[in-house]
């Protein structure tokens, strides 16, 4: 198994601002080679304290791979219903080359309202443009003089460049939460896929579906999966937990008050259940994401055991996403979080 960092941000400028943000961010990120971390990732979000402060995942990232010389670089996920084909292929050419081919991309369908309407995107479209975004963009980057005649999006005869650096491209990821569809898409396709168990969703099945598809479409091996969740790590249980307690609730509060177009009557037909997920995640706390599995809190022992449980109750994982300074966690807890995990709970799972 392998654990990388990610940085969702749920900060507004008054509590800190963007400069600041970022700059502990990138101290974050030069932990990840010496502490024995595989990949940084970032997320793409606009307008709302709920991820706003990573509108371009391309641009956190190309500043990350000067901080690191190892790690994977993730885009968790770019969203093509915001953004055109031909500008996130030139994104990740430019990108792979900067970071000598470490870049692996994230895609996702996006699923805030309040995203697609100031964008003024529909909502009904969601699935459509994902689709067609994504082959667009694996033409651009494995092909030359490409001819694209779409629904969102048309051009003629173009080479992308720069031209990608991983050949034939940079590996795929495919983002989902609890929909058995996006799960057999992303195996049919040869995606690996970038799984969010904060729903409590029964993952185990999921995944099953995910590799059931993989094979069945003849890809070799079984496909790569990613689980994303909190992590602090601390020498003291109640403090591990006091310091993460209220920064996990209220990433919950923030990430409900973002979503919360779907509990005024959104649109659902490309979102089936978003309504309820939403409602569920309202009364989510620390302690039920732990019960899931979504938050490793505790000592270095504590985590491994979480660690373990989880990994026997999903059928078993190929990387952990941990997001490590969430919301008002202080820069100097989660370096120590960072450092401690790294020494004392790494060398104890990473190898299986």
């Amino acid at each position: 198994m392998d654990f990388g960092i990610q940085f969702f941000p749920n900060v507004a400028p008054e509590e800190r601002p963007a400069r600041q943000y970022f700059d502990e961010c990138l101290r974050l990120c030069e932990l990840v080679d010496p502490y024995g971390y595989s990949h940084v990732r970032t997320v793409e979000h606009y307008f709302d304290p709920y991820g706003g402060y990573s509108p371009n995942p391309h641009l956190f990232l190309t500043a990350a791979s000067q901080r690191t010389k190892k790690a994977r670089l993730i885009t968790g996920a770019v969203l093509p219903a915001f953004n055109h084909p031909l500008k996130i292929a030139g994104e990740i050419g430019m990108l792979d080359a900067i970071s000598g081919g470490r870049l692996e991309c994230g895609f996702g369908r996006a699923f805030l309202p309040h995203e697609f309407e100031r964008f003024g995107v529909s909502l009904d479209e969601s699935v459509a443009r994902f689709d067609e975004g994504v082959e667009q963009v694996r033409r651009l980057l494995e092909e030359e003089d490409v001819t694209c005649e779409g629904r969102f999006h048309s051009f003629a005869n173009v080479t992308s460049m720069p031209r990608r650096t991983r050949k034939p491209r940079p590996p795929f990821w495919t983002a989902a939460v609890g929909n058995l569809a996006s799960f057999e898409k992303a195996g049919r396709a040869g995606h690996w896929v970038m799984a969010i168990p904060i729903g409590g969703q029964h993952m185990k099945d999921l995944l099953e579906v995910y590799r059931a598809a993989w094979k069945a479409a003849g890809h070799p091996g079984r496909g790569r999966v990613m689980m994303a969740v909190h992590m602090l790590c601390d020498m003291d249980r109640d403090r591990a937990l006091a310091i993460a307690r209220e920064p996990v609730e209220s990433y919950f509060r923030a990430l409900v008050s973002a979503a919360g177009g779907w509990l005024k009557g959104a649109s659902t037909r490309d979102y089936p259940g978003y309504d309820k997920l939403v409602d569920l995640l309202s009364r989510e706390t620390l302690d039920s994401q732990m019960e899931k599995g979504a938050a490793w809190v505790g000592t270095p022992d504590d985590i491994v055991a979480q660690i373990r449980r989880f990994e026997a109750d999903t059928g078993g994982f190929e990387d952990a996403s941990l997001q490590v300074n969430f919301t008002s966690i202080s820069h100097a807890d989660a370096d120590r979080s960072v450092r401690l995990f790294g020494e004392k709970a790494i060398p104890h799972v990473a190898d299986g």
